[in-house]
């Protein structure tokens, strides 16, 4: 490389020589995650929940509702990427979008666990729209949130650290709604007002979380082009096979965690309570080792990083999962089952923290092999699977209510519905991580691999610097 060639890559580059990123922005990106996870937390653990004992939504309705929304949502998703490609502004292009949309979907978290109206028909009408509002404006913060990460640093470990970060956050979140929330669901006396007051609560906690975010976190990652065309867009994800094996493999894993989501609170409820009595304290422990697993599991992702990288740390994760939902379905006492519940958790926890990281590589992979950064829409993209994946497990969860003959009006449930909710809560996610674990072993992008490209990345961009300044001024 020429010293005019050295030179550009100091001043088109920065951020990839930076000094790691300090702990205070660390910790502002992973308060971000908590506030989005405010909303989808609380939808995805209790949503579910609130339309079949509170509203009296059929399994069968609810599961289509859940199924209709999310698919709705990952089209949002792509129309959210798009917007974020389109703007640059004195905020940067991902930040102000948590600025300008944080309060409305807080907001309309509230219009979610509150349906004023009688009629069957306006229920599902109100379901419908409230749900659909939440999804849209959902997009909007976490499509730029997400992709913000890639901006931050191109440096492997520090993305790690925002990846545990962010998993930190969600997990924070979970921990608070399986304390406050899930021990009042069995037996509360007025269980619509105590979701509804959880909302309002959440809307201020929330607030502080993003804003939290949008004054620590910066975007410091040089890019040649700030506003990219819709053209542009097609031809850098068209030419990314590393992004189409990740939202190929991200897709199954997150059927199977969305089937665990959805039906965790009957496990505990219901499957469990035959072994442990009608103590409310299953359903905060199962939500904690499950869906919260991300809490104590996000901090060792950089740590599996180092070991394994992220290729190997998401098999790694996957096979934990398959271990955990075999032992689930074979457990007859409630040691057993909490531990296959656990290794599910784990397993679940280490896969959401690895799945970050990887994308935000993929990000780098367009860019080497077009020379245009696309956040937006790499992330949109991926971002349009997960939620292709989050529709089809919680519909799968509900219908399964449906299929093992689940009703919302008894107390106790017939033996059978309990042994069906053990069972397909259990084979149906290890079936789903089992295919994430294989198409993800044809994953090509290593560590050794992307260190390769970000050199040549800033070979390439020198080159053009050079080029565009013969004379080496810029």
């Amino acid at each position: 490389m020429s010293t005019a060639q050295a030179t550009a890559v100091q001043r088109s580059a920065p951020s990839a020589r930076a000094p790691h990123l300090k702990a205070r922005t660390i910790f502002g990106y992973g308060a971000g995650d908590a506030g989005c996870n405010i909303a989808f937390q609380m939808t995805g653990l209790f949503l579910l929940v609130f339309y079949t004992d509170v509203v009296g939504i059929s399994p069968a309705h609810a599961g289509s509702i859940f199924l209709f929304v999310k698919i709705w949502d990952a089209f949002a998703d792509l129309f959210a990427g798009r917007m974020v490609d389109r703007t640059m502004t004195r905020f940067g292009k991902f930040r102000p979008f948590i600025l300008w949309f944080s309060l409305p979907l807080l907001a309309s978290n509230l219009l979610a666990f509150w349906i004023p109206v009688e009629s069957y028909s306006l229920k599902l009408v109100w379901a419908v729209a409230s749900y659909a509002l939440l999804g849209l404006l959902y997009s909007l913060v976490n499509i730029p949130y997400g992709s913000l990460a890639g901006a931050m640093s191109q440096n492997p470990v520090d993305r790690s650290r925002l990846s545990a970060a962010r998993m930190v956050g969600s997990g924070s979140t979970i921990l608070l709604l399986s304390v406050i929330l899930a021990p009042r669901i069995k037996g509360a006396d007025n269980l619509a007002s105590t979701f509804l007051v959880t909302a309002v609560i959440f809307l201020v906690v929330g607030m502080v979380m993003f804003m939290t975010t949008f004054v620590t976190s910066k975007e410091t990652v040089y890019r040649e082009v700030e506003r990219v065309s819709f053209k542009e867009t097609l031809h850098t994800l068209r030419h990314n096979g590393p992004l189409l094996r990740l939202c190929g493999s991200s897709l199954f894993y997150l059927i199977g965690q969305n089937i665990v989501s959805a039906l965790g609170i009957y496990i505990a409820n219901h499957a469990l309570a035959q072994y442990a009595g009608a103590g409310n304290w299953l359903a905060a422990v199962v939500t904690i080792i499950t869906t919260g697993a991300v809490l104590y599991v996000g901090p060792i992702g950089p740590g599996v990083t180092r070991k394994l990288g992220k290729k190997h740390g998401f098999m790694t994760a996957a096979g934990i999962g398959i271990a955990g939902g075999i032992v689930f379905a074979l457990a007859n006492n409630l040691l057993l089952s909490l531990v296959g519940l656990f290794l599910i958790g784990f397993g679940m926890g280490l896969l959401n923290t690895m799945t970050w990281a990887l994308e935000a590589d993929t990000v780098e992979y367009g860019e080497y092999q077009t020379g245009i950064r696309t956040e937006g829409a790499t992330y949109a993209a991926f971002s349009f699977i997960r939620k292709v994946g989050q529709a089809v497990g919680a519909a799968i969860g509900a219908y399964v209510l449906g299929f093992v003959g689940y009703n919302a009006t008894l107390e106790v449930q017939p033996q059978s519905v309990l042994d069906g909710i053990q069972t397909w809560g259990a084979l149906l996610p290890a079936a789903f991580f089992l295919v994430a674990f294989l198409i993800m072993s044809r994953y090509p992008l290593t560590e050794a691999k992307f260190q390769e490209i970000m050199a040549s990345i800033q070979e390439n961009r020198a080159k053009r610097h050079a080029e565009l300044h013969p004379d080496g001024v810029a």
